[in-house]
C-alpha cells in the first residue's frame, strides 16, 4: 500500500537519475529544434512535481546568460539556429541541476544511508548539497553589512578586500568548524560503525509516473 500512496516529494535517487538523464540527453539532442520544446516540457514537468522553487531559481540565470550567449553566437555566425542550439545546451545544464536543488539534503542522506552507501560518499553528498545555500546566505549577510556601514562600491579593490572578502572568508571558516562539530555531534562517523535509519525512503507510484513522463517525452521527441 505504501507504493500506491501519492507522496509530495520524489524519491531522492530517482531525482538524481532524472537530473543526469536530462543533462546527458539534452546535451546530445541540443542540435535540434525539437529539443527546445522538450526542455520546455521538462521545465513544466519539474514544476508540476514539486520543484517550483528550484525552477524559479534557474530562470534568471537562463534568461540573462541565455540571451548573452544567443546574441554572441548569432552575431558571430549569422545563424539563429546555431545560437538556439547553444541556448538548448544551457537549458539542459540548468534543468539537470534542478532535481538536486529541489531535493532536501536530509532526504538524500537518509536514502544513501538506507542503501548502505559508504559513509564518505554520503557525507560528501550532504556537504555538497548543504553548502551552496549556506554560501549564498553568507554572501547576502556580508553585503547587507556593507550597506549598513556604508562601505562603498565593490569596484574599489581595497573596499572589496577589507569589507567583503575578509569577513566572508572568516564566516566560511566558522561555518566549516560548525559543520564538522554538527556532524560529529550527530554521530556521523566515517568508520564502519553500525547505524539505523529512523525514517526510510521508499519508491512510490508518483516516482514511476514522474519517470514515465520523462521517458515518454524523450521517446516522443526522438520519434518525431
Amino acid at each position: 500500500m505504501s507504493f500506491l500512496r501519492l507522496k509530495k516529494e520524489i524519491y531522492p535517487l530517482v531525482a538524481i537519475a532524472a537530473g543526469l538523464f536530462i543533462l546527458l540527453f539534452g546535451l546530445i539532442m541540443a542540435k535540434t529544434v525539437e529539443s527546445s520544446f522538450f526542455l520546455l516540457a521538462v521545465f513544466v514537468w519539474f514544476w508540476i512535481f514539486g520543484w517550483k522553487r528550484a525552477c524559479l531559481h534557474i530562470l534568471p540565470v537562463f534568461f540573462v546568460v541565455g540571451t548573452v550567449f544567443f546574441l554572441i553566437f548569432y552575431f558571430a555566425t549569422g545563424k539563429a539556429l546555431s545560437a538556439l542550439y547553444i541556448v538548448n545546451r544551457l537549458a539542459a545544464i540548468l534543468l539537470g541541476i534542478v532535481p538536486g536543488m529541489g531535493t532536501r539534503p536530509v532526504r538524500m542522506t537518509r536514502n544513501l544511508s538506507q542503501l548502505r552507501v559508504p559513509r564518505s560518499i554520503t557525507l560528501g553528498m550532504l556537504i555538497a548539497m548543504s553548502f551552496p545555500p549556506l554560501l549564498a546566505g553568507e554572501i547576502r549577510r556580508v553585503q547587507e553589512a556593507m550597506k549598513t556601514r556604508g562601505a562603498g562600491s565593490f569596484l574599489s579593490p581595497q573596499i572589496f578586500y577589507r569589507a567583503f572578502l575578509i569577513p566572508f572568508v572568516t564566516r566560511l571558516v566558522a561555518i566549516s568548524d560548525t559543520l564538522a562539530l554538527s556532524v560529529e555531534t550527530r554521530g556521523f562517523s566515517l568508520s564502519k560503525t553500525p547505524y539505523t535509519v529512523y525514517e526510510k525512503e521508499s519508491i512510490a507510484l508518483i516516482d514511476i509516473i514522474f519517470l514515465f513522463g520523462l521517458m515518454a517525452g524523450a521517446i516522443l521527441m526522438v520519434v518525431l
